[in-house]
């Protein structure tokens, strides 16, 4: 049982458009995300909360 290349399909794409290259995207598409920006204000607020405790409270 031979294989011959005259039996095999040809699968392969002809011309596959290609997509623009997408711009990167840096550090303010970062903070632009929900998650992170509610861990940064719960980081922030903590860290708020201890400085006026620090200055107030002891």
């Amino acid at each position: 049982m031979g294989h011959d290349l005259s039996e095999m399909v040809d699968t392969t794409r002809g011309d596959v458009p290609t997509r623009p290259a997408e711009e990167p995207r840096g550090c303010l598409f970062a903070l632009s995300q929900p998650p992170l920006m509610i861990f940064l204000a719960v980081v922030g607020s903590l860290l708020l909360m201890a400085a006026v405790h620090d200055l107030f409270m002891l």
